[in-house]
């Protein structure tokens, strides 16, 4: 499990960049946002699932925002 805060998110290219707690970036697409809305604010802390992404570098699915 990943833990951190949005650190982008281009709204029209429907992705960004997860910002772990230590520092280590991890990138994302919309459609790995859990609630299934396809956007999530710069700021907000989430946790997601850390998974080997289509071109073999880290990612994160299942991206939730905590409280």
């Amino acid at each position: 499990m990943v833990r951190g805060v949005i650190e982008r998110f281009d709204d029209r290219r429907g992705d960004g960049w997860l910002r772990r707690d230590d520092g280590a970036l991890f990138y994302f697409h919309c459609v790995a946002i859990a609630d299934g809305t396809r956007v999530i604010d710069v700021g907000a802390k989430v946790e997601a699932r850390r998974v080997v992404g289509h071109v073999g570098h880290d990612e994160v699915v299942d991206v939730r925002t905590t409280s």
